[in-house]
């Protein structure tokens, strides 16, 4: 195996209020909106990215918030719970932070972790996890210390309808490493510092429906764009068919869905969200693709306002 991604470059979930999302993952949870741009293949839909302060990957989580969407249900074929790492000490801050603003929590432990988990207000599933590895965020809102920030993905669980086929996936595709086996998870480890440790359910679990509250996609990182054609041939080589690679204005994308049901996307690490903004004023306006600025006032008048605001976090 030559290749080897170095973990987790996003994760791609539903919403349905835009403004609830924002209030969510920017107000309750301290990220900073790094992009507002659109669904490419449906206009009338925010794509919202949320991370540290330069969206770097590893941190970024991305949502198609669409005020019609159902509701989904997590289950096979399906991310069911996106981690996040904070430093060391903060879990009491975030205890405290989540209880404030009337989130239900529990714990749970696995591979010798503590997990706070919780859900948003869509239910998608989220947890928190202390550890040394990964950058400090610089990015400091209402109240979160960058002493308490998030830093970005520790991982993530993936359910799947064919365990064993995900895992081999992991493993002789996306190379990772195979770890270790806890309370019912196999624990798989990626190159990288952060968005490095994927536990799989180690039994095949019940079909999902995908809708607000459920993950989309998982996209693994690439290096630059010579890699990004290694891991397509990488991809066929692995008996699976993906797409074309496609320009997704900030990073190169091509998707393929594994065996186990769950939509892989690989994506490059540049160019990033600085390449249309000055990176002090990331997420203030709503950045269109060249092809849709003709359409700009239109596109703009079938969304929802949103804002980027304080929820009195700072009380805590």
């Amino acid at each position: 195996m030559s290749l080897r991604t170095a973990g987790i470059h996003h994760i791609t979930a539903f919403a349905r209020n835009p403004q609830e999302n924002v209030d969510f993952y920017a107000g309750i949870l301290g990220l900073r909106l790094v992009k507002k741009t659109i669904n490419f293949d449906a206009p009338e839909v925010y794509h919202l990215y949320f991370g540290d302060e330069a969206g770097n990957p590893g941190t970024i989580i991305t949502f198609f918030p669409w005020p019609e969407s159902r509701r989904g249900r997590v289950g096979g074929g399906q991310v069911g719970r996106t981690t996040y790492v904070i430093p060391r000490g903060a879990m009491g801050f975030w205890e405290d932070r989540l209880k404030h603003f009337g989130i239900s929590i529990s714990t749970a432990e696995r591979f010798g972790e503590k997990y706070l988990q919780f859900a948003d207000r869509e239910g998608l599933q989220l947890e928190l996890v202390e550890r040394e590895e990964g950058k400090p965020s610089a990015w400091s809102f209402d109240g979160i210390p960058t002493s308490a920030a998030i830093k970005g993905f520790g991982g993530a669980v993936l359910f799947s309808v064919d365990s064993a086929r995900t895992m081999d996936v992991l493993e002789n595709v996306l190379g990772l490493t195979k770890v270790g086996e806890d309370v019912g998870y196999i624990r798989y480890q990626a190159t990288g510092e952060i968005g490095n440790l994927i536990d799989v359910s180690a039994n095949n679990v019940e079909w999902g429906h995908g809708g607000a509250g459920t993950v989309h996609h998982i996209a693994w990182r690439a290096k630059d764009d010579e890699e990004h054609a290694q891991w397509r041939q990488a991809v066929i080589q692995g008996g699976y068919k993906p797409t074309d690679i496609l320009d997704r204005q900030y990073f190169h994308a091509l998707y393929f869905r594994e065996a186990g049901g769950i939509l892989f996307e690989i994506a490059t690490d540049p160019p990033g969200f600085a390449r249309d903004e000055d990176p002090d004023a990331l997420g203030e306006q709503l950045m269109l693709p060249h092809w849709f600025e003709p359409r700009r006032a239109q596109v703009e008048a079938n969304l929802l306002p949103i804002e980027v605001r304080s929820l009195g976090g700072g009380q805590v």
